[in-house]
């Protein structure tokens, strides 16, 4: 008995390192980060992984048009709303949720969804809180790295979503 417990304690052991090394491996190619905005009482945080182009081709090639995307890497990209807002146009109770996308050469389709903690590919839409069209326009200059950031806008703000040579725009409003 004594010999099957340390056996168990070893193989604990070795599938924990794996973890934290292969955790280190999928972080250092998708380095994770954090877009947050506090302004005039809206406040947003997004924590999300922020994959590099790589000479790929983005939107319609590694991440395919038509296809709900994670909108980072790794695990699913979580949005975190200080009050109630609404995100484009849709009324949004204060809370955390997870960001999906689904992009496309039309226009884009926003998803906010109620699950979170999930890995970016284990996707639920039965969780879905609403989906909901956005603008996508060209990004100049090329974007490397995937990044989310704010823009103040009339009544609240403007999340961009930009990679490669497109930006998707998700407006936020109080």
């Amino acid at each position: 008995m004594k010999r099957v417990l340390i056996i168990l304690g070893i193989l604990s052991a070795i599938l924990l390192v794996a973890f934290f090394i292969l955790r280190s491996n999928t972080k250092s190619s998708s380095p994770a980060a954090v877009a947050q905005t506090n302004q005039n009482g809206l406040t947003v945080k997004v924590d999300y992984c922020r994959p590099y182009k790589k000479g790929r081709a983005i939107f319609g090639g590694l991440v395919p048009f038509g296809q709900v995307w994670r909108t980072g890497a790794n695990e699913a990209t979580l949005i975190n709303f200080g009050q109630d807002v609404t995100v484009a146009g849709k009324p949004l109770k204060a809370g955390e949720y997870s960001l999906w996308t689904i992009p496309s050469q039309q226009g884009w389709i926003v998803i906010i969804n109620g699950e979170t903690g999930q890995w970016g590919t284990n996707y639920d839409p039965q969780k879905d809180v609403f989906r909901a069209p956005i603008q996508a326009r060209p990004h100049s200059p090329l974007a490397e790295q995937f990044t989310i950031s704010f823009a103040p806008a009339s009544g609240g703000t403007d999340m961009i979503l930009a990679w490669d040579q497109t930006e998707a725009v998700v407006p936020i409003r109080k």
